[in-house]
C-alpha cells in the first residue's frame, strides 16, 4: 500500500504500541488521526507522540463521537483497550465497557463513516490461558484466565463477526509480550519488563516472580511492522494470527540479560508469585507465528539482547518523562 496521503485512524494512539505505530505511519506520509483517553492509568503518555506529524484527539472511546474520526479512513488500527489483568479482575464492568462495548461503538461508527476501511485489531495471546503444548498456534483452545481476557476475546470476536457478516477486511493479531521505547515503566501495570527497566535505570533491585516460565518477547519496531504488514496483505484479511518474536527465554535468563546490559549495579531477587497473581498466571508461553509469516512475509528482525539494549539506551535520557 502507498501510505502517502492516506487517512489512517489509530485508537489508543498515545499508548505504547499505538504511538510507535503513529510515528511509523507518519514517517510513511500517512495522514494520521490518533485517539486516546488516557484511561485507567494505562500506557498512554503525553510525550509518546513528540515529534510525530499526527492529529491527536483526546477522548474516551466509550463516549466520544467516533464517526468524524473514522470518516474517509483507509485503515483503522484498533489498539484502544483496558490492558491491566488485575484491573479487569477488580472492575470487570469498566473492563468490558472498553474492551467489548466500545468496540461495538467503533464498529457502528466505521459502518457509517468508513465502510471500506481495513481494520487491524490488536489482540492478545492471553486468551489461551495455561497451555499444554508449546509453541502455541492459532488452533489452541481458548480459555481466558481472567476477566480481562474474557472482555478482550469478546471485542475480537465482534470484529471477526464484522468480517463474516459485512465482508469488511479485518485482521486480528494476537500479540505476545511487547517491549521497547515508550513502554510504561513507572510500574508493572503494562508488563513485568517495564518495572524491571525502571529499577535497573535507578540502580534498584527488581523482583522476578517464579523465574522458570518461558516468554517470547517482541521488540516494538517488529510489532509496528506486523501491524503495517497485516494491512498491506489481503491474504491476511478475515484471519487471526499469533505474533511472536525472539526465541523464548526464561524469566531468569531475561533478568540476567538486563543485569548484564545495565551498565550499573543491577541485581534482582527471586520470589514466589503473589497469591492473587498466581491464580491468573499463564505459565510458559511462546507463539507459533508461521501462519502470519507465510501470509504477510513479516518476520521479527530485532534480537532480544539488541532490543533490551536499545530500550535501556532510549530511556536513559528520558527517564523523568516516564516516571
Amino acid at each position: 500500500m502507498n501510505w502517502s496521503g492516506r487517512k489512517v485512524f489509530v485508537t489508543g494512539g498515545a499508548g505504547f504500541l499505538g504511538s510507535n505505530l503513529c510515528h511509523a505511519l507518519a514517517a510513511r506520509g500517512a495522514r494520521v488521526v490518533a485517539l486516546d483517553g488516557f484511561l485507567f492509568g494505562g500506557g498512554a503518555n503525553p510525550r509518546n507522540l513528540d515529534g510525530a506529524e499526527v492529529e491527536f484527539i483526546r477522548g474516551d472511546i466509550r463516549e466520544i463521537d467516533l464517526r468524524p474520526l473514522c470518516e474517509d479512513a483507509a485503515v483503522i488500527f484498533n489498539l484502544a483497550a483496558q490492558t491491566s489483568h488485575m484491573g479487569g479482575q477488580a472492575d470487570p464492568l469498566a473492563d468490558i465497557a472498553v474492551n467489548a462495548v466500545a468496540q461495538v461503538r467503533l464498529i457502528q461508527a466505521a459502518r457509517e463513516a468508513a465502510p471500506d476501511a481495513i481494520v487491524v485489531h490488536a489482540s492478545t495471546r492471553q486468551f489461551y490461558g495455561r497451555v499444554e503444548k508449546l509453541p502455541v498456534d492459532e488452533n489452541q483452545p481458548v480459555a481466558p484466565p481472567d476477566a480481562n481476557g474474557v472482555s478482550k476475546f469478546a471485542g475480537e470476536q465482534y470484529w471477526l463477526l464484522e468480517h463474516r457478516v459485512r465482508n469488511r477486511p479485518v485482521v486480528s493479531l494476537r500479540l505476545t509480550n511487547c517491549y521497547g521505547p515508550r513502554l510504561r515503566i513507572r510500574d508493572a501495570r503494562q508488563t513485568f519488563l517495564g518495572i524491571w527497566i525502571r529499577c535497573v535505570l535507578e540502580d534498584r533491585p527488581f523482583e522476578v516472580w517464579g523465574g522458570d516460565q518461558l516468554r517470547d518477547m517482541t521488540y516494538v519496531d517488529d510489532v509496528t511492522n506486523a501491524f503495517i504488514a497485516a494491512a498491506d496483505h489481503p491474504e491476511c484479511f478475515g484471519r487471526i494470527f499469533n505474533i511472536g518474536g525472539s526465541p523464548p527465554a526464561s524469566l531468569h535468563e531475561l533478568a540476567d540479560m538486563m543485569v548484564r546490559l545495565s551498565r550499573g549495579n543491577a541485581e534482582y531477587t527471586t520470589r514466589e508469585f503473589p497469591a492473587d497473581r498466581a491464580r491468573i498466571d499463564i505459565g510458559s508461553y511462546h507463539a507459533d507465528d508461521r501462519a502470519f509469516r507465510a501470509a504477510s512475509g513479516w518476520k521479527p528482525v530485532v534480537g532480544l539482547e539488541d532490543g533490551i539494549g536499545r530500550t535501556l539506551d532510549w530511556y536513559r535520557s528520558r527517564l523523568k518523562d516516564y516516571l
